[in-house]
């Protein structure tokens, strides 16, 4: 996993909270996890806000034959991070169960033919 700074310094803590974050993809991915790339972008967006900073967090994710993206802005930096991660799990579930409903359409077809064909009444 690669993780950017832009505009702040990438504290140890930062780190491993982004690193926790982005270990929850992993489940969604199930066999092209070693294959899948993460890359994190974590910083402050402008300087010149009248009322305080704003934060983005920013994640992308390249697995074989996949991109997926999800970005966010927030006035703190761990909350930018959180619903990044919640848009980027929402995109993964998505996803999967819509592999998951092709793969049962393509089975029930495969299992309504084979009855047709062998099972005539």
């Amino acid at each position: 996993m690669q993780i950017k700074a832009t505009g702040i310094t990438l504290t140890p803590a930062t780190k491993d909270y982004v690193t926790k974050k982005a270990a929850a993809f992993e489940k969604y991915l199930e066999g092209n996890s070693p294959a899948a790339k993460h890359y994190v972008e974590v910083g402050k967006t402008t300087s010149h806000h009248k009322q305080g900073n704003l934060f983005r967090a920013e994640f992308n994710l390249s697995a074989p034959g996949r991109q997926f993206r999800s970005e966010t802005e927030a006035a703190d930096l761990y909350a930018a991070v959180d619903e990044a991660q919640e848009k980027m799990i929402a995109e993964l579930r998505d996803t999967k169960d819509k592999e998951t409903t092709m793969f049962r359409r393509g089975a029930r077809r495969l299992k309504e033919y084979l009855r047709r064909r062998f099972y005539k009444s």
